[in-house]
């Protein structure tokens, strides 16, 4: 199975990780913006700040994040953040669709209850495999009911068959 995200990894760190390695790390990037930034600029300007950080996450970065943890260990409780927060996981690049147990090619990729928390988005790659994404967004009851009451925001929304669907 060709696997790019993989190859990504194994890019990143020297020496390389062999390819066989299987297991993982989740190492946490913190990216800030204000929220007048976030209204004034374009999806593209929020999207090249996660690009830029994401860039620099290189070998020496990786090793220097985790001799930081192995110097002071600490656990993150997801949704416990300082103001409004968005936390990102997965990835567009992950072959998901390609995992077959047996029981033939998955429907749908969602991440179940875990890590749920006001602020969670799932990036995972559409089944078609046309470079298409789908975001699994959790949001507080709450802070639904805020989206749903601006005016200006539903005018970009439709609703179909109870799923949301944003458009740009």
């Amino acid at each position: 199975m060709h696997d790019p995200f993989h190859g990504m990894i194994l890019k990143r760190l020297n020496p390389r990780l062999d390819p066989h390695y299987f297991g993982n790390v989740i190492l946490g990037a913190t990216i800030s913006a204000s929220a007048d930034d976030l209204l004034t600029r374009d999806l593209g300007w929020g999207a090249g700040l996660i690009h830029e950080t994401v860039a620099t996450w290189d070998d020496s970065t990786v090793r220097r994040e985790i001799a930081a943890w192995e110097r002071e260990p600490r656990m993150s409780l997801y949704g416990i953040a300082e103001g409004p927060t968005i936390s990102m996981g997965s990835s567009p690049r992950f072959p998901i669709y390609e995992a077959d147990f047996g029981w033939g090619r998955p429907l749908a990729v969602r991440s179940g209850r875990n890590n749920k928390c006001d602020g969670k988005v799932m990036v995972n790659p559409a089944r078609e495999g046309d470079g298409g994404v789908v975001l699994e967004v959790t949001l507080a009851s709450e802070t639904m009911a805020r989206l749903e009451a601006d005016d200006e925001l539903m005018q970009y929304v439709s609703i179909e068959k109870k799923e949301v669907v944003v458009e740009f």
